[in-house]
């Protein structure tokens, strides 16, 4: 054994020598990482048992050091738990069974009767479920149990029904003309074989075929396995060649994934062989606006919302590469969101009479008495605007973007020391772990192929879903560096290294990480409700938000001294801009918190509030604002008439709709319920508008960069609508959807590597906090004038010169075996795909 110096401690490494003789009597049941990571652990008990020893004046020699190291082991480390035997893929099979052996994964045990069954987690559901004619069935499950795996089995059924009904409407919807046979047409000709009219093909050809009925039942069935073979063979071929044309021109792999290509595939088949695809100029020119004018018809529906309850119109501006200046404007209703239309304005400033000029004409297009707000981020020039358009049309409210104010809130929150510091080491980390292949891989196979950044739509969005990615694999990342694998890795001994290291081994850290994610996790629901498009979110915001203010003061403990910085940002960003009379109004006519909480109504700001709110709303009428408020409230308040029929504890519910529940119940306040559904059918944000950025940048790439703008905003219109409309057919057939969750890493450059947060493509500032000015003798924005002299440009680091930087500061961490890892080569996989 070998002797060390008294107040030395010993190494994971050291342990593991040391121990190395007395792992075979373990077995192999244990998890050979799981036993890794308890070395850290057993060197801090030395420690501990040291430190002990000498606070009791016990003095040793210094070959009595291992005696006194083996005593305190014994003393402080607990029994090294049994490995988890259950998978981490959140099955209904793992509540009933886990594995006999964890590196064995085909073979479960049955937690009621023993039984071992050998065909994975699939097959052991079958057993419990006692499925007829597939497996052994379990005699002593429980009925709970057995109806829980088949309602399990029932939803697969159902979703896989639904995906092939989905594709066969698919395939109907195609319609192809076919040769004028005699003087009639023939539609659905789908190729078969090489001839001038093929044959139709069914789902059945694939197995099936003509068969000679004088041949032998040996000869059908072999012509029957023929014909199998063959067909997948054709599959093959022709799949080959969509693949090259794929891997020639970088067609991104998603690009496939989606229902317009699978029709595409379809109607070229159809059609049959000598298809010629369409030029560019057909695509350009005629394409284009056929299916500009198909995607505005989809819209229909759209438009008979805007009329019954309403709408709300979005502007945001945006800068392209040739720094072409574009403002959007976009059209919510309760049926979604939809691009109308962008604008260049290139030539002016974005002052405020710019911005009403293109706010008004859009509330003439879209007709001013089905306006019923406007949203836009608090950008001083944007407040100009509601200035002039308040004296124009008094009756239209002027809010501010939800998203945005959120975002700053957790802008402030992160600059406070105690989460920026913790913020910070993570990115440390990452950053270390990213920036080589080594390391990189190492980290994927210890979290089963999971990556630790989650891009989001925001830096700040992508700092929380980090952190709690990081929160979820946090034993497999301390089981990472503690592996032998990671010590012996050359870069790993560099300074960064063991920070990283020392980092991912901290308690500190954890806890810190911990409490980071319970403070952003509120204000990231908000964000949810705002940005998610999935129903309109001003009858929910204020009252989530008081919701978020409670969450975050028990993160606290409720403790005033360690709360107060916190929730004064979050109060500073809320006042006068989701406080409003409009939010407070929706607030209280939202029966989910008014209903469970009466003493609303007494609030003196919530009434007033109300009454404000009501006067603007009806705007020159004097008569109505009286009714409402004197006559048709007070029955509203005191549930009297339908309102206190049993049906109307619909409201009880979190996913029941405010919307509809008016116009069941407010019968008997007709002028109250119109007014209650226009204004609980608005959104809260203008997040909408602004994702036409990353749709911008696909279409006006460096080769398209010569694209006239009326070409570009039909292309945006096309690609903007339909994904929208996509994406609510998503969540109207219950699909999962995080509107957070990004394709792309923009925002969370600063997640790989230093100063990527520059390079954030939304840029959040609050002007009250001196973030902006107004020159004042032209009233443009300081940030305007310098973007007009292209101070960003000039400022902006140039690629060569960001390289120099970064081999600079990272000198210590490149190694000849490792080649530099470029940020746009990272792959980014999605946590469900394992």
């Amino acid at each position: 054994m070998t002797k060390m110096a008294p107040g030395t401690c010993l190494g994971a490494a050291d342990l593991r020598r040391k121990e190395k003789g007395q792992e075979h009597h373990r077995g192999d049941d244990g998890d050979e990482n799981l036993r890794r990571m308890v070395a850290v652990t057993v060197g801090e008990a030395i420690e501990i048992g040291r430190e002990n020893v000498e606070r009791l004046g016990k003095t040793r020699v210094p070959g009595d050091i291992d005696t006194m190291e083996a005593e305190a082991v014994q003393q402080q480390v607990p029994e090294v738990p049994p490995p988890v035997l259950i998978g981490n893929s959140g099955d209904v099979g793992w509540k009933y069974g886990k594995y006999c052996d964890p590196t064995n994964k085909s073979k479960i045990k049955c937690n009621f009767c023993g039984h071992i069954s050998t065909g994975g987690i699939f097959r052991f559901k079958q057993h419990v479920a006692d499925l007829e004619n597939s497996v052994r069935g379990c005699k002593k499950a429980t009925p709970e149990a057995i109806a829980d795996v088949k309602k399990h089995f029932q939803r697969i059924e159902e979703t896989k029904s639904r995906k092939r009904q989905h594709e066969q409407d698919l395939r109907d919807d195609v319609h192809i003309t076919s040769a004028t046979t005699q003087g009639t047409s023939r539609e659905d000709v789908c190729v078969g074989s090489s001839s001038t009219e093929p044959n139709k093909l069914g789902p059945m050809d694939r197995y099936v075929r003509p068969i000679d009925g004088k041949s032998s039942k040996e000869e059908a069935l072999r012509q029957l396995s023929m014909n199998e073979a063959l067909f997948k063979e054709r599959v093959h071929e022709a799949s080959q060649y969509v693949a090259r044309w794929v891997y020639t021109h970088a067609i991104p792999f998603n690009a496939l994934d989606n229902d317009e290509f699978r029709q595409m595939c379809e109607a070229v088949g159809k059609f049959g062989p000598g298809y010629e695809p369409p030029s560019q100029y057909e695509l350009r020119e005629k394409l284009l606006s056929e299916e500009y004018a198909r995607t505005k018809s989809l819209l229909d529906d759209r438009e008979k919302q805007k009329i019954k309850l309403g709408c709300t119109i979005m502007t945001d501006a945006w800068t392209d590469m040739k720094r072409r200046s574009i403002m959007n404007l976009c059209m919510h209703c309760s049926g979604g969101t939809s691009f109308i239309r962008s604008e260049e304005t290139s030539d002016v400033s974005h002052t405020a009479e710019v911005i009403f000029d293109l706010v008004d004409r859009g509330i003439e297009e879209l007709g001013p008495e089905h306006v019923m707000q406007i949203c836009t981020d608090n950008a001083s020039n944007n407040m100009g605007a509601k200035k002039l358009l308040l004296e124009k049309r008094p009756k239209i409210f002027w809010s501010s973007c939800a998203t945005h104010t959120v975002n700053l809130m957790l802008q402030g929150i992160g600059n406070i020391k105690r989460f920026k510091s913790i913020v910070d080491q993570a990115k440390n980390v990452t950053i270390f772990i990213y920036a080589h292949h080594k390391t990189l891989a190492h980290m994927r196979k210890c979290t089963k192929r999971r990556d630790i950044i989650r891009p989001g739509v925001t830096r700040f969005a992508s700092n929380f879903l980090t952190l709690q990615s990081m929160a979820e694999k946090r034993d497999a990342l301390r089981g990472m560096v503690v592996d032998r694998v990671w010590e012996e890795m050359p870069i790993v001994k560099s300074k960064k290294g063991k920070d990283t290291t020392a980092t991912l081994m901290d308690a500190n850290f954890w806890k810190g990480v911990t409490l980071c994610i319970k403070v952003f996790e509120p204000l990231v629901i908000l964000l949810h409700l705002a940005d998610g498009d999935v129903k309109p979110s001003m009858a929910w915001l204020y009252g989530e938000m008081l919701k978020a203010k409670i969450k975050i003061k028990e993160a606290f403990g409720n403790q005033e001294k360690m709360y107060k910085e916190t929730i004064s940002i979050v109060e500073k960003k809320l006042k006068g801009r989701l406080d409003t009379s409009l939010h407070k109004t929706a607030y209280l006519l939202n029966p989910h918190y008014t209903y469970a909480n009466p003493d609303i109504f007494d609030d003196t700001d919530m009434t007033v509030a109300f009454m404000k709110c009501a006067e603007q709303y009806f705007g020159d009428d004097d008569v109505s604002p009286a009714t409402v408020v004197n006559d048709e409230m007070p029955l509203y308040e005191k549930m009297e008439g339908p309102f206190k029929k049993k049906l109307a504890t619909s409201w009880q519910r979190m996913d029941y709709n405010p919307v509809g529940w008016w116009k069941l119940y407010g019968t008997e306040v007709p002028k109250l319920q119109k007014m209650a559904m226009r204004i609980l059918a608005l959104t809260s944000s203008s997040s909408g508008c602004e994702r036409n950025w990353s749709i911008y940048e696909m279409n006006h790439t460096k080769r398209r960069n010569r694209l006239t703008t009326d070409r570009l905003n039909n292309m945006v219109y096309i690609q903007f609508n339909t994904r929208m409309m996509s994406k609510r057919q998503r969540l109207m057939d219950k699909k999962k959807v995080d509107s957070l969750l990004s394709n792309d890493a923009s925002e969370a450059q600063g997640w790989l590597f230093e100063g990527g947060d520059d390079h954030a493509l939304a840029v959040f500032r609050d002007e009250e906090d001196g973030d902006q000015g107004v020159h004042p003798g032209t009233g443009i924005p300081y940030d305007v004038l310098g973007e007009a002299m292209g101070t960003q440009d000039h400022l902006q680091l140039r690629r060569s010169a960001r390289v120099t930087v970064r081999d600079l500061e990272e000198e210590e961490f490149v190694s000849d075996e490792e080649d530099v890892l470029e940020e746009d080569d990272i792959e980014y996989e999605d946590d469900d795909e394992y």
